[in-house]
């Protein structure tokens, strides 16, 4: 089984939006499985719906947009970024063709990764034409950063980057033999741990469980990529990542820097299939 990662990293996946535009170009679509995290589950769903240049046209739509991001939110139920504003851009703005992402599940496996607020565990939650939406917030919602708790059936979840980053061995374990990996960070970087997983793990010292997966976030980031470089003999993993630090952050970005990142998005991921074309 075949299998695309795509990770998350809030405005650095406009290099992600350009490898998968390249994927759309060259209709490349040769995958049984497709698992997202955190915004590489929206650029991953405008890659599933078919719809060409429309995920750097909704980054960019947001980029522009005083209201996705205010200083004065910052400690309110928003947050500093209003995560709901994206879904909205989703819905009317840049809409996501659902009846053709519905579609792709016909052939696809798609699983967008969440954190189970109660316990701090991933969740790899397959998306209906009904929850869709909602499925991409709960992936997305950063703590501290936007309103950090979104609801699905009952059950409280938040950015799956806390709870499996890079699910390569997730995907492995589930039967996946060849795995290709969307980075937004360079292959072999590692991670300390950051300002919010030490005030999360102090936050949230009433859940145990939580509390332990944001003090030990950076160390399962890092296993992460472990297993990347060095994976079980009977697995297969490419890594379409850039070769330094993209212009944009998680946080920081300007339209120009958003657009220098898909350009060189663009040319990665021309680059890998033109690879595999070689090989053909």
């Amino acid at each position: 089984m075949k299998c695309l990662i795509v990770e998350g990293g809030g405005f650095k996946t406009g290099f992600t939006s350009g490898v998968l535009d390249a994927f759309q170009v060259a209709n490349y679509r040769d995958f049984d499985q497709c698992i997202a995290v955190s915004g590489g589950s929206i650029t991953a769903s405008y890659f599933l719906s078919q719809q060409y240049r429309e995920c750097i046209k909704a980054l960019k739509l947001i980029a522009k947009d005083e209201q996705f991001t205010k200083f004065t939110r910052t400690f309110g139920s928003e947050g500093y970024m209003d995560i709901d504003y994206l879904k909205m851009v989703a819905q009317k703005k840049v809409p996501l063709d659902l009846n053709a992402a519905m579609t792709a599940l016909r052939k696809t496996e798609v699983y967008f990764v969440a954190t189970n607020r109660n316990n701090g565990r991933p969740a790899y939650l397959t998306p209906t034409k009904k929850n869709w939406l909602d499925v991409l917030i709960a992936s997305s919602t950063l703590p501290f950063v936007t309103k950090g708790i979104h609801k699905i059936n009952g059950i409280d979840y938040f950015d799956g980057g806390w709870g499996d980053p890079l699910p390569a061995k997730w995907a492995y374990e589930n039967g996946a033999k060849h795995i290709t990996v969307i980075r937004t960070t360079p292959a072999q970087m590692k991670s300390t741990q950051s300002m919010a997983d030490y005030i999360g793990s102090i936050y949230y010292n009433a859940v145990p469980e939580l509390s332990e997966a944001f003090a030990k976030s950076h160390e399962r980031y890092n296993n992460c990529v472990d297993f990347l470089l060095n994976p079980p003999k009977d697995l297969i993993i490419e890594q379409i990542a850039p070769i330094k630090l993209l212009k944009s952050t998680t946080y920081t970005y300007t339209n120009k820097t958003i657009m220098s990142d898909y350009r060189y998005g663009l040319d990665k991921g021309l680059n890998y299939i033109a690879g595999k074309s070689a090989l053909n």
